[in-house]
């Protein structure tokens, strides 16, 4: 089983501890997906600056295939964040050269040849995703808090497990959000709610699954690498409940340290 990840990274640049971490939501559930025992590439774009490099041998370093990541004339998107007490703040983004990013044919065979492709809001890659779910293979899409931005109303129509996050908890007004967009064709709709656990929809019932208490650091990469373990158990044929599981046990260890990974 091998898990394609695409879209989006950037430098995740804490300016008052003067420090930055490669990051990036495909790139982080690629490299989770890697630590929970799974095989996982990258495909993306990078800058020709030291940024880029750095991106590249980083996601390499951690045992992603980073074959499809091409340089491009330019700078390395960056997302500015502080911390205010564990929780992460975003800043200023800069897209770089990630906002021309486009998929080429060989490409996007090359995602196909995997079990599932998984990309995010960000991506520039959701008006692709109807020539991948053609060729037969799973995708999974990650909305994060913007469930109702144009490209997530895109991909919604392919994914076949649609994630998004939520602050508000588990009301009726979510309930009810999941169903309308599992009526437009995902298998699955998830929505991670934080510290008040996660919630399924699966076209018939809801289910519920809370955290695994741990000492919070930094919230940076939490929601990617609940995906990762999710999506690890959907690959190896689990139940809602037991993905679910595994998705709030990797997101765990990720907030205890200092960045994404």
């Amino acid at each position: 089983m091998k898990l394609a990840a695409v879209g989006d990274n950037c430098m995740d640049v804490y300016k008052l501890k003067d420090k930055a971490y490669p990051g990036g939501n495909p790139v982080n559930v690629a490299v989770y997906f890697v630590r929970l025992g799974g095989k996982a590439s990258y495909t993306g774009v990078v800058g020709t600056d030291s940024y880029g490099k750095l991106m590249k041998d980083s996601i390499a370093a951690k045992g992603v295939d980073t074959s499809h990541v091409r340089f491009v004339e330019g700078n390395t998107a960056i997302t500015y964040v502080e911390l205010v007490n564990g929780d992460r703040v975003f800043g200023d983004y800069d897209e770089g050269v990630l906002a021309d990013f486009q998929l080429t044919e060989e490409e996007i065979d090359f995602l196909c040849s995997h079990d599932l492709v998984v990309t995010g809001l960000w991506g520039n890659v959701h008006s692709d995703l109807k020539k991948m779910k053609q060729k037969g293979v799973r995708i999974a899409f990650d909305a994060a808090t913007r469930p109702e931005d144009e490209a997530a109303q895109v991909a919604v129509l392919q994914a076949d497990y649609f994630f998004f996050a939520s602050d508000f908890g588990d009301t009726e007004e979510l309930r009810q959000k999941m169903k309308e967009l599992h009526a437009k064709g995902p298998k699955l709709v998830i929505v991670t709610l934080g510290e008040k656990g996660s919630l399924v929809y699966d076209g018939n019932d809801f289910t519920f699954f809370g955290i695994v208490p741990c000492r919070v650091v930094d919230t940076m990469g939490a929601g990617d690498s609940y995906i990762a373990g999710f999506l690890k158990g959907i690959m190896e044929e689990k139940n809602i409940l037991d993905c679910m599981k595994m998705g709030a046990e990797n997101a765990s260890q990720t907030i205890g340290y200092h960045g994404a990974w």
